[in-house]
């Protein structure tokens, strides 16, 4: 549904974005991560025919950007960071407006418009001013008129910024639900957005794109060293905890013992080993021998966060996402 190969965008000797291809399939849900001016959104322009690239290729729904940028945006509903609103119309005057730059008119563009209302909660305030209206509900009208024309490609950049809790989660459900039918690119900074939202990740870099993957496939392929959380108490008396920590720093393939809690007796460490070494066994055994109390033995996952961070520790620009 979206074919993007050898991508390139500059600015005179500025790079935003470095030889980048990926493929998004039909009804996935895709997030986009990179930190500031890493090229997400110079990407999402190119995607939507705000600009052209200097090189490459990028196909949406069958059509190539360069070659027939109408019909793409035929097929494309755009969401970007700040929703593109105009304060002084109401709600339902602004989608009939937006419904019919899409192409929609007469009963199908009444039906769409109550639809998406609908759909994006906003119907309890079809009547009243953008202007008057809170963050959180703009942000939903943004999106509302994003999709009121169905659009086959969904591209979202930061779609729950200014939402409450609660309309995060209806936010995340909508996405969601919308999967299938849509394909989307959501470009955000929360990353346990990525993690509850999207089926998959692209992560960009310098203009360059270091990862694409499922959050699972990318966690079990970068943990390469095991972190272990272990909680010891004393059998008696109370607990020194730098002893341990002496004593699990000791234990063959330990690389780094970290003190993360000591209270009411108890002091609880995460462990790391040495790439490719299982060191489990060894730390039960040393705790145990030491006379102390294992209450608690186990993996630690690697997050979406700690996968970010790893793949983007190079030093980045610092203004701006290009």
């Amino acid at each position: 549904m979206i074919k993007v190969e050898g991508l390139s965008k500059r600015y005179a000797r500025h790079v935003a974005v470095d030889n980048i291809s990926f493929e998004v399939e039909k009804g996935k849900i895709v997030g986009f991560l990179g930190p500031n001016g890493a090229g997400k959104t110079t990407t999402m322009r190119i995607l939507t025919c705000f600009m052209p690239p200097s090189e490459g290729f990028a196909e949406v729904a069958g059509f190539n950007v360069m070659d027939a940028p109408m019909e793409v945006k035929r097929r494309i509903g755009y969401l970007p960071e700040t929703p593109p609103l105009y304060p002084e119309m109401e709600v339902g005057e602004y989608l009939t407006f937006v419904g019919k730059l899409k192409g929609l008119s007469g009963t199908d563009l009444a039906k769409r418009a109550e639809e998406v209302a609908e759909r994006c909660n906003v119907a309890d305030v079809r009547n009243k001013l953008i202007s008057k209206l809170s963050k959180g509900y703009r942000q939903r009208v943004g999106l509302a008129q994003a999709i009121i024309h169905n659009p086959e490609v969904l591209i979202l950049d930061e779609p729950t910024s200014g939402l409450d809790p609660k309309q995060i989660i209806e936010t995340r459900d909508l996405i969601k639900s919308l999967a299938g039918d849509h394909t989307i690119i959501l470009s955000t900074h929360i990353l346990p957005e990525v993690e509850q939202t999207c089926e998959s990740v692209i992560i960009i870099a310098n203009g360059k794109v270091v990862a694409r993957d499922s959050v699972e496939n990318l966690t079990s392929r970068l943990r390469g060293a095991e972190t272990v959380a272990v909680e010891v108490e004393p059998r008696s008396g109370e607990l020194d905890s730098g002893a341990v920590q002496a004593k699990l720093e000791q234990v063959s393939g330990v690389s780094r013992v970290v003190l993360k809690d000591s209270k009411t007796g108890r002091s609880y460490f995460e462990v790391e080993s040495l790439q490719g070494r299982s060191v489990r066994a060894e730390l039960a055994r040393a705790v145990i021998e030491s006379g102390w109390n294992l209450n608690e033995l186990r993996g630690v996952n690697v997050s979406l966060e700690d996968i970010f961070l790893q793949l983007t520790s190079a030093d980045q620009p610092s203004k701006g996402d290009a």
